[in-house]
């Protein structure tokens, strides 16, 4: 009884030891073949997408575009070099089809915001609600967009801290596009007592709005009386500057301001 274990034990490893070496010698050069394949196809991919970049620089092809090309470059490169390997595999394409099918649902139903943000950098990308330096304001903050990738934005914000936004909520969002428009208006209140003379104020005001250099002679600055309370009335001020520096256009004015009017305020 023994001797007839062992000899089916023999015999199932001689069995396995020749189906393995068959399988060895069938599909061990395919796969030593794939492996360089595979590694060989990473190295000519990044070049490819170097080359690209750098056409794309070197004919000042649009910053906001070049990403999406180059991912979408990339994506088309790797699913071509993965079919390859497995036609040299000998995988049948309509089993890696099904396969590649119940996946898509699985990952479709999963990965819905992440679609939906897939989908919104596109049409941010294809409309340009705004573009790679414009300045912006969303989510509560405002900065100046850095990047914009497929599945999110890169802001970069004044107080120099970086901001990534998905794009699904870019695009459900109001944003307000600081730079679109070449000139910003800015808009200062101040508030006096009735002791202070408005027309004596309006002139020392427009004085100092004419000598500002960060202040745009057209559209021409105004001032007016905003409110009137028991206390006293509250004067606005309205000068344009030019949309990039419109911040330190504004700190200068206020430092100007601030230096004409504060005998005025120190009045007892």
């Amino acid at each position: 009884m023994l001797n007839l274990l062992q000899i089916n034990a023999d015999s199932i490893t001689h069995r396995f030891a020749g189906k393995a070496s068959d399988w060895v010698a069938t599909f061990g050069p395919r796969i030593l073949i794939a492996v360089l394949v595979f590694f060989v196809g990473q190295w000519v991919i990044r070049m490819l997408i170097r080359g690209l970049q750098r056409v794309l620089v070197a004919r000042h092809f649009n910053p906001t575009l070049r990403p999406f090309l180059q991912n979408l470059f990339q994506v088309v490169l790797q699913v071509l070099l993965v079919l390859g390997l497995m036609q040299l595999l000998g995988i049948q394409m309509t089993l890696f089809a099904a396969i590649i099918g119940a996946v898509g649902v699985a990952a479709g139903l999963a990965l819905s915001g992440t679609l939906q943000n897939f989908a919104s950098g596109v049409l941010i990308i294809l409309m340009r609600p705004f573009r790679v330096g414009d300045n912006i304001k969303t989510q509560g903050e405002e900065g100046t967009v850095s990047e914009i990738r497929l599945f999110y934005s890169v802001i970069k914000t004044y107080a120099n801290t970086t901001l990534i936004v998905p794009n699904g909520k870019l695009s459900n969002e109001v944003i307000f596009n600081l730079t679109r428009e070449q000139k910003r208006r800015i808009d200062i209140s101040l508030k006096f007592k009735y002791d202070v003379d408005f027309d004596q104020l309006q002139d020392r005001l427009l004085t100092v709005l004419n000598n500002a250099a960060e202040v745009l002679k057209e559209p021409a600055p105004r001032i007016g009386i905003e409110k009137i309370d028991d206390s006293g009335y509250s004067v606005v001020i309205n000068a344009w500057a030019n949309s990039h520096g419109f911040l330190d256009a504004k700190m200068e004015l206020n430092k100007k301001l601030m230096t004409e009017l504060k005998p005025l305020f120190q009045k007892k």
